[in-house]
């Protein structure tokens, strides 16, 4: 049965990295992905499976809140993110997604640092592996999160991207 309370909208936002999807309702955002991200569609079938929601084209307040402060992220005037969000994941994904949020702007942590930091320490692979369905790309800020010995490893939406993002990062001021 679909929860008519909580219908979901997704709207298309242009970024100088690609095509981004936005979905989320009036209170929250619940997904903000590359277009071209390899499983996109299975991850909007989960997250409908998730929500119960039907997933509609439109727009919302928080599609249009995300909009707007992603245009002032790629134009160097923002770096803190507002739009509220919404995490669907394990107790353990949750936990780990939480502590990336509190990686400082133009800092980058590595997926050993992160468990540690969520008292498990030993499960730097599984950070590794949350990391990786973390569903609000760029505000929850997966690609700050870099291996042990500093070389970048993976991102979902390509090592590309994940350079640039930490290279724009940088390169801001203030």
């Amino acid at each position: 049965m679909k929860n008519t309370n909580k219908k979901l909208k997704s709207s298309h936002i242009q970024t100088p990295l690609g095509q981004m999807i936005a979905i989320g309702n009036e209170e929250a955002l619940y997904l903000l992905e590359f277009f071209d991200r390899r499983n996109l569609k299975r991850e909007i079938e989960q997250l409908q499976k998730k929500t119960k929601c039907e997933i509609t084209s439109g727009s919302t307040a928080t599609t249009h809140l995300i909009e707007n402060e992603l245009q002032r992220y790629f134009k160097n005037e923002l770096q803190k993110f507002i739009t509220p969000i919404h995490l669907l994941g394990t107790t353990f994904q949750n936990s780990v997604w939480e502590e990336l949020k509190k990686i400082s702007f133009r800092s980058t942590c590595s997926y050993s640092d992160i468990a540690k930091k969520i008292s498990r320490p030993t499960a730097f692979r599984a950070v590794a592996m949350a990391n990786s369905m973390n569903q609000l790309a760029i505000i929850v800020p997966c690609h700050r999160v870099i291996n042990s010995n500093h070389t970048l490893g993976g991102y979902s939406a390509g090592i590309m991207r994940k350079q640039w993002l930490l290279n724009h990062e940088k390169a801001l001021h203030g």
